[in-house]
């Protein structure tokens, strides 16, 4: 042990953050969010799922699931807000996030894509026709 209370030579210890744990750990090496086909865009919406399973099945995910959880049952977050939240790299929660999708916990919606949105003449003319009221 070095003065500090690491072990000597230790690369995976840091004594300010503590244990390191690289992110393809968390993840078991994956790199797709799994089969569910969803892509996890910075600004795809996160929500805990009300239908999701009991919580006992909760006991059965790992640490970082269950962070990100905690985090989505308070609000609906997007994917980025979920990485910053839980300081975790947005690659290991679109992983993570994959889990809970296929297994009932989150549901996921995507924002609106531009090219849905309305016009911007036809919003200047809704603009225009409330302020002549």
């Amino acid at each position: 042990m070095s003065d500090d209370g690491t072990a000597q030579g230790s690369q995976w210890y840091d004594a300010e953050a503590g244990p390191l744990v690289r992110p393809y750990a968390v993840t078991g090496g994956r790199t797709d969010p799994g089969p569910s086909g969803v892509r996890f865009d910075l600004i795809a919406l996160v929500a805990f799922d009300e239908a999701a399973p009991d919580g006992s099945d909760e006991g059965l995910l790992g640490p970082e699931h269950r962070a990100l959880l905690t985090l989505c049952r308070s609000e609906t977050q997007s994917v980025a807000e979920l990485s910053a939240d839980a300081d975790l790299p947005v690659g290991v929660v679109r992983v993570l996030l994959g889990d809970l999708l296929e297994a009932g916990f989150v549901r996921v919606s995507r924002p609106v894509p531009p090219a849905q949105l309305p016009d911007e003449r036809i919003l200047r003319e809704v603009i225009d026709g409330l302020r002549a009221l």
